[in-house]
């Protein structure tokens, strides 16, 4: 019930503007490193200086507004000159709706295409977050146009979708860098799984179908599955140049530093902007208990 109310909450701007009111001091900032970018920066340096690498993502998505659209555009390309300029270890994540997908997807492409240039010549990657069921087959088919022209790009899949084995195996075919999250958005029977057992079995699955034909980024923080993941790398000889661990900021900071003292490359994904709401209510969905961070922040704001 307090998943659905989060998921919710997410998606209504009434909510999103009272809570911006009082900034991540509500509880978000365990979760996002700010609304700037340099504080997003600083947070990444703490995170390189311990070993970790990273991704950053200014957040935003669904946008409606050719402008928001731009604005967005540009953010991504500030934070690909700011990661070179300071000779930080991290890349970029983005999500398509952000970059006016929902508003005329050529427009979106065109500034994919932007993006994926600077990168290029900066040499660093990209990786296109992916958001509900209902954008998953607009993302492939970008995702797919894009790979031709820019080797520098990958894209997320989600393990609770149905569709998803099929997707892997397509993909990994086809030389794809995959990020393998279980996934956080709401959605229906049809088209996701509903038991979290069916979730994990689905995500242990698909880590090892493209372990066996390419480059995985893993990310989760279920220490089941990790240590199921390392066993089986073990066992079958998996060189540590073919994957990477993700994990998100402020979460489970001890199980990343403990895999990165061991040797695997850890990635830390760090978000940051003004648009935090609807991120903050998922990871509060993922995991119910957060809720008590969100009580607490409120009543000492009383």
């Amino acid at each position: 019930m307090l998943r659905t109310l989060f998921l919710a909450l997410g998606k209504n701007k009434n909510a999103a503007r009272f809570m911006r009111r009082y900034g991540t001091k509500m509880g978000a900032d365990r979760f996002v490193a700010g609304t700037e970018l340099q504080e997003a920066v600083a947070a990444v340096k703490r995170l390189n200086v311990a070993g970790l690498e990273a991704t950053l993502d200014h957040l935003g998505e669904f946008v409606r507004d050719e402008r928001d659209a731009k604005h967005a555009a540009g953010m991504c390309l500030k934070t690909l000159e700011t990661i070179h300029a300071e000779g930080l270890r991290a890349n970029l994540s983005l999500k398509l709706t952000s970059l006016g997908l929902d508003i005329d997807p050529r427009l979106c492409e065109r500034y994919m295409r932007t993006i994926l240039s600077r990168a290029r010549e900066l040499q660093l990657f990209v990786r296109i977050d992916m958001e509900d069921y209902g954008h998953c087959q607009p993302a492939i088919d970008l995702y797919r146009k894009l790979k031709r022209d820019f080797p520098n790009v990958g894209i997320v899949l989600q393990a609770y979708l149905r569709r998803t084995e099929r997707d892997v195996r397509e993909l990994g075919r086809e030389g794809a860098n995959l990020r393998l999250v279980k996934g956080a958005y709401r959605e229906s029977p049809q088209v996701a799984f509903p038991d979290k057992r069916d979730v994990d079995a689905s995500f242990a699955k698909l880590i090892r179908r493209q372990l066996k034909q390419g480059y995985a980024a893993i990310a989760t923080h279920d220490e089941a599955i990790i240590g199921d993941t390392l066993e089986w790398l073990s066992q079958n000889g998996i060189s540590r140049e073919r994957y990477e661990f993700q994990m998100l900021f402020g979460i489970r900071e001890d199980l990343q530093r403990k895999l990165a003292k061991d040797g695997h490359r850890v990635r830390v994904y760090v978000p940051y902007g003004k648009d935090w709401f609807g991120y903050f209510m998922r990871r509060l969905a993922e995991r119910p208990a957060n809720a008590w961070f969100l009580l607490k922040h409120i009543r000492r704001k009383k």
